[in-house]
């Protein structure tokens, strides 16, 4: 029997009250909602792979810095020269261990929103207060609003996802760096859609102290490998690498990082051919009566359904087979608003054959 008075006295009230990040089931579906790479690896890869794996020793802890894997990574994403990188399973523990080392009492996270969900979820776990400012109606930064918030709540970090999830777009420069010289503590770029966006501040990092650049392998086909890659000035990233879990990146891990890192060409091809979809599937959205759709510059597309019927819409989808993500229930911007991955060009087409019929 579950110990309730012991649970609500022991666990603390914010964390009672979130609700645990939810992962539907897709069995069987087509899964059009994670924005996940949807090619797989041609089959000589994939043996070339499965071979280099044979020389991991699975009896030994992996190399706890991953020196060899982060020289491989200073190389392959251009890191500045002075540059320290860090590297976490996933971005979600990049972003874990950046709010736990700064975590002071009464310290605050600040991000526009809407925006990527595990700035607030993880700020709350850290025991800091998420401070959102909305997005102007164009989806872009409100400068003044972001410039008020950054003089009364003074955040120890600003999180900018760029290009924004789940909207899609590029904030402007002018706006980025309107912020980046408001703030007194650290701004970190989000930059996990940089392959299908092109643009980056990973170039900018000696140029602004307070500056981060995030980077994941997830969304380029590696989602099942769970790297995130921190870049930026030295003297953050010791002190955040003490609150890294030792041995958090694998052996498996650092060796397919590797591998995959030799076979960019690979990868950067599917980038293309996931782009040029984009493109084709936003004019099929725009040809549909009774939807607004946004451009992206990621590898998803938000659209909202103008009836109000979103719900149904997402619905018939999921009868249809077809699962995408649901946001009309957050609200505020995203009212009415769904969002799908570019899939292969048979899964995009099995949706819009699916929505044609929900419309």
């Amino acid at each position: 029997m579950t110990n309730k008075p012991a649970i609500e006295k022991l666990i603390r009230p914010e964390i009672r009250a979130l609700k645990a990040y939810a992962v539907p089931s897709a069995k069987g579906m087509v899964k059009l909602d994670a924005m996940e790479n949807p090619y797989g690896w041609p089959p000589a890869m994939v043996d070339a792979w499965l071979e280099a794996l044979r020389g991991v020793a699975l009896n030994r802890y992996p190399d706890p810095a991953a020196s060899a894997l982060k020289e491989r990574l200073r190389a392959g994403l251009a890191v500045p020269a002075g540059m320290e990188l860090l590297l976490g399973n996933g971005s979600d523990e990049l972003i874990q261990m950046i709010l736990l080392a700064l975590a002071r009492p009464g310290a605050t996270v600040l991000a526009p929103v809407p925006t990527f969900a595990m700035y607030e979820l993880i700020a709350v776990a850290a025991n800091m207060k998420f401070i959102g400012v909305p997005l102007t109606d164009g989806f872009d930064l409100d400068v003044p609003a972001m410039q008020a918030a950054i003089a009364q709540h003074k955040p120890a970090v600003i999180f900018l996802s760029y290009p924004n999830n789940p909207t899609g777009n590029l904030f402007s420069s002018a706006a980025i760096e309107a912020v980046l010289r408001a703030a007194d503590g650290l701004v970190v770029l989000d930059e996990a859609y940089h392959a299908f966006a092109g643009k980056t501040y990973l170039d900018r990092l000696g140029g602004f102290d307070n500056l981060l650049v995030m980077r994941t392998l997830s969304k380029q086909g590696l989602a099942g490998l769970r790297l995130g890659v921190l870049a930026g000035d030295r003297a953050w990233l010791r002190e955040f690498d003490k609150v890294r879990l030792p041995y958090n990146i694998g052996s498996l891990t650092q060796a397919t990082a590797a591998f995959a890192l030799d076979a960019k060409a690979v990868l950067d091809e599917q980038a293309a051919r996931i782009r040029a979809d984009r493109d084709t599937l936003t004019r099929e959205l725009k040809s549909l009566p009774g939807l607004r759709v946004w451009p992206s510059e990621a590898n998803f597309i938000l659209f909202r359904v103008e009836s109000g019927e979103a719900e149904r819409v997402f619905q018939a989808l999921l009868a249809a087979g077809v699962l995408i993500k649901n946001l009309a229930g957050a609200g505020g911007a995203l009212a009415g608003c769904l969002r799908v991955t570019v899939g292969a060009p048979a899964e995009n087409a099995a949706f819009l054959q699916a929505l044609r019929a929900a419309l």
